[in-house]
Parts: C-alpha cells; sequence; structure tokens
C-alpha cells in the first residue's frame, strides 16, 4: 500500500506541473534602512503572506503565436489542483511559502509536496538559469534592489526553477501586483517528458493579490539555445494559475504531512541553499522522468511520512541522488 502511494504521488507531480500553523511575525518587522517607507514595506509583506490559505487552482496554459516556421500550436493543458498554502518562515523580510498539494478524496487524501516561493526584501543576489541545467549567482544593483523583492521559485525536490526581482505596486482598490523583467527558466515538467525541440523559457511572471485569492500569470517565450549561445524563439504562450480561497475538507492531511516530514525538507533546503551561498555557478541535471533526482528526493520524504525512516536516515538517501546530479562550475 505504501509503495503504491509513493508511486500515485511521483506520477501526480509529473501530471500537475517551520510548522504546520503560520508563524507568527516578528514583533517588529522593520524594513531595512531605504526609501522605501515601513507602510510600503509593510503593504508588500501583507500582499505575499495573502497567499497563504487553501485554493481550488487551475493551471492553464495556451500556446499563442507560433513564431518559428512551420511550428504548430500545441494542444492547451488545463489542469484543476486543490492547493494549501503555508508560511514555514517568516522573518520580516524574508518569507517563505510551501505549496502542498492535496489529492484524493476526502476519505484517503494524499499530499503531494508542490512548489516553493521565497520572498527575499532588497536582496544582494538573484539566481539566473543560463540554459542546459546551468545556474549562476547574480549580484543585484542597489538601484535594482531598493524597495524590491526577489521571488525564487523552487521545484518540488527544492531544487531551483526560476527568480527575480521587482517592487510590488499597490492600487487604491487595494489590489497589489508583482511583475519583474524577463527571466529564464527551465522547461516546465509539462513539456519536458514529451519534448525535446526548445531549451528553455523566457517568462514575464506576474503575480496579483486579490480579494478572492490570488493570480499568477506568465507571459513565456519557448526558445531553442544554440551551442553558440545564439537564441532562437519557437512560440508564445500565456499561462494562468487562478487560485480561488476555498475550504477544503482534507486541509488537514497536507499540515499533518507538513509536521511529519518538515525536518526532512528542511535538510534538502539547506543542501540547495548551500549552493546559492557559497558558489557562483553550479549544474543541476535530472531526467525529463525524475527519475534520477526529484523521484527519489520526494520518496525519501514519503519514507519519512509512513514511519519507515527517520529524517535524518532520508535525508542520507536524498544525498547520494543530491551528489550525483548537482556539479558546482565556480
Amino acid at each position: 500500500m505504501k509503495i503504491a502511494y509513493f508511486a500515485a504521488a511521483a506520477a501526480l507531480v509529473v501530471s500537475a506541473c517551520a510548522t504546520t500553523q503560520t508563524p507568527p511575525p516578528p514583533a517588529t518587522a522593520q524594513a531595512p534602512a531605504s526609501a522605501h517607507s515601513q507602510a510600503a514595506f509593510e503593504q508588500d509583506r501583507q500582499a505575499i503572506l495573502a497567499m497563504q490559505g487553501e485554493y481550488a487552482v487551475t493551471f492553464d496554459f495556451r500556446e499563442t503565436v507560433p513564431v518559428a516556421a512551420g511550428y504548430e500550436l500545441a494542444e492547451p493543458k488545463l489542469t484543476p489542483a486543490r492547493e494549501v498554502v503555508i508560511v514555514v518562515e517568516d522573518t520580516g523580510d524574508f518569507i517563505m511559502l510551501q505549496h502542498l498539494l492535496v489529492v484524493g478524496g476526502a476519505d484517503e487524501p494524499f499530499i503531494v509536496k508542490h512548489w516553493r516561493q521565497d520572498w527575499r526584501y532588497e536582496p544582494a543576489t538573484v539566481l539566473a538559469f543560463q540554459g542546459h541545467d546551468d545556474w549562476t549567482v547574480e549580484p543585484v544593483s542597489a538601484e535594482t534592489a531598493a524597495g524590491a523583492w526577489s521571488q525564487t521559485v523552487y521545484q518540488v525536490d527544492d531544487s531551483p526553477r526560476y527568480a527575480a526581482v521587482a517592487p510590488w505596486r499597490h492600487d487604491s482598490d487595494g489590489v497589489a501586483t508583482w511583475e519583474p523583467p524577463v527571466s529564464w527558466r527551465p522547461l516546465p515538467r509539462r513539456d519536458d517528458t514529451t519534448r525535446d525541440d526548445y531549451d528553455a523559457i523566457a517568462a514575464v511572471n506576474r503575480h496579483t493579490i486579490t480579494p478572492w485569492g490570488w493570480t499568477h500569470e506568465q507571459d513565456n517565450s519557448k526558445i531553442a539555445i544554440e551551442a553558440d549561445g545564439s537564441v532562437h524563439e519557437l512560440v508564445r504562450e500565456i499561462g494562468i494559475n487562478t487560485y480561488r480561497e476555498a475550504e477544503l475538507p482534507n486541509a488537514q492531511a497536507a499540515l499533518d504531512y507538513w509536521t511529519a516530514t518538515q525536518d526532512y525538507w528542511a535538510m534538502v533546503r539547506a543542501r540547495f541553499d548551500a549552493l546559492e551561498n557559497e558558489t557562483r555557478r553550479f549544474h543541476i541535471e535530472d531526467d525529463a522522468e525524475g527519475t534520477q533526482l526529484y523521484g527519489p528526493v520526494l520518496e525519501a520524504g514519503q519514507r519519512v511520512l509512513f514511519g519507515l525512516a527517520t529524517p535524518q536516515e532520508a535525508f542520507a538517501e536524498a544525498e547520494t541522488y543530491l551528489d550525483s546530479q548537482i556539479t558546482v562550475l565556480e
């Protein structure tokens, strides 16, 4: 039964894509010294924290403009889901949100750790995807960082997915929007398992907080990267992930999952944090199906959930795969 659970969880992630309670904010979440006012800083924080909760979600991706000659648009991909988003860490100028997929019926729910988003105020550096599984840690100028937040998104195994820097904008109706410049990201799992005609996505990533929930829009260009570094655009795509507030009958299962596995995932995060903090360039490789990295890392977490391994034992298993797929370049 437990082994079947592992298989089902891994299959779901391919198709879809601290504490269990919200940690209290710092007693005085003060903005670092900058031109950004304390009131504006707190307004930004509340926009980020508004993304926690229980949601009925739709992931909707549609190719729109065939740029390359002879390109035929792929079929649209629309996927419903249910997610619980929890605050794992809030230190004032840093907020970590973890998404947890709730799958199955009310009687037999199972939880899949989904993506994670880290928000840092006035960051000194930001991750940048360079294509072909290579990453660099880039400095952020003081001018760009002033009053802005970086969002770094991580995959289900806590490896990086994309990152960018921008300020939040707040209108008079209480709607908040964060929209950075274009940044690159690896192929999404929905394409990585079926396509080999492009190498990266150049995307504008837009978050909007609304009275009924929030949206995550993506203006994507699918690009091929040649050996000499030249870039060719194949097609443009729009993506809209819609998070509508909902009362999920199985939300407690997500919280229980995180209670059981959070120590394990903290160890996995620390492994990737070391790359960002101690190197300038690195390479993370996985096959399209995730059998070399994300599958084994997720399965090790499930072993902790079922009491088949301690967090330390599970991380020792996962670390073997992490070490084999990560290469420090500089």
